[in-house]
């Protein structure tokens, strides 16, 4: 009886030094984020008083979380379907198994793995108003200056880029992976039945990537909503807050002026967005989505 306990307990001594480490460094910042939320505690002084929801309640009452909020939601509203169809688009054409095409995968997927920091600099140079060179392209082309990162809308567009750019080589990975699993023979069985590259495509591939699909939404929704090195390294929230993402106010009252009460208020009201958008989008397409047998 011993022995048999003993071997039922083998497997989870395996697991446990990854469960501590998830547990360190996951769960327990997580607890202790909710239980500062309703503290006031400046990083400095040991005491840290109970408010209540005196933090939740000043980050709602708040302008900027509003703006912030705004602006996070039509970041990802766009981004992440751009993202996505580019994804499935250029996964489509980089399917086939050449040396052209191994070597633009490669090319598409290196700015996921290079730093977000150097990527953010090499942009801010590329849309500076006086030296950069999209501003040096358009007067070449007869035009005159664009102030990219000095205008609230050009300038989130300009975040959009710069993240669909860094992000994009991810996507068509996973998505080619997903369309080499689907069978050729309901190709040929397409094929026979005369229907359409778009037909083929529109009952055929993209429901069978759906899965895909889903976990790459999922997993977008969620990078869009905490992006925060591109916006922080390019505009800083700027100009006039048009650029002022959640985790960007976040890091200011947080880290700036050290208000951690309120920042983790905050923090635990975007895991809360999170969450629901994650339920949401399981009923609204969880249906939708068919997992081969």
């Amino acid at each position: 009886m011993a022995g048999s306990m003993s071997r039922k307990l083998i497997p989870y001594l395996f697991v446990a030094p990854m469960i501590a480490f998830i547990a360190v460094f996951t769960y327990i910042p997580i607890l202790t984020s909710v239980d500062l939320s309703f503290r006031d505690w400046d990083f400095l002084s040991p005491d840290k008083p109970f408010v209540g929801l005196k933090n939740y309640d000043l980050v709602l009452g708040s302008h900027e979380f509003w703006n912030a909020l705004r602006v996070t939601t039509i970041f990802t509203v766009i981004s992440v379907p751009l993202r996505l169809a580019l994804a499935l688009a250029l996964a489509s054409l980089l399917i086939r198994e050449t040396k052209a095409s191994r070597i633009l995968r490669g090319a598409f997927f290196l700015p996921s793995v290079t730093s977000t920091v150097s990527i953010a600099v090499v942009f801010s140079w590329v849309f500076a108003t006086d030296h950069g060179m999209a501003n040096g392209l358009i007067q070449a082309l007869g035009g005159s200056k664009v102030q990219w990162l000095q205008t609230p809308s050009l300038a989130l567009a300009v975040l959009i880029i710069v993240n669909t750019w860094k992000q994009l080589g991810y996507d068509i990975i996973i998505y080619i992976a997903a369309l080499q699993a689907v069978p050729n023979e309901l190709y040929d069985a397409a094929s026979v039945d005369g229907g359409r590259k778009f037909h083929v495509f529109r009952r055929v591939t993209f429901p069978l990537v759906m899965p895909t699909t889903y976990f790459l939404l999922i997993v977008s929704v969620i990078e869009a909503f905490q992006v925060f090195t591109i916006v922080d390294v390019m505009t800083r929230g700027g100009p006039a807050g048009g650029t002022t993402m959640l985790v960007t106010l976040l890091y200011r009252i947080g880290f700036s002026l050290f208000d951690i009460g309120q920042g983790s208020a905050l923090a635990v009201m975007l895991f809360v967005i999170l969450v629901v958008l994650a339920f949401v989008k399981s009923r609204v397409l969880g249906r939708k989505v068919h997992y081969a047998s």
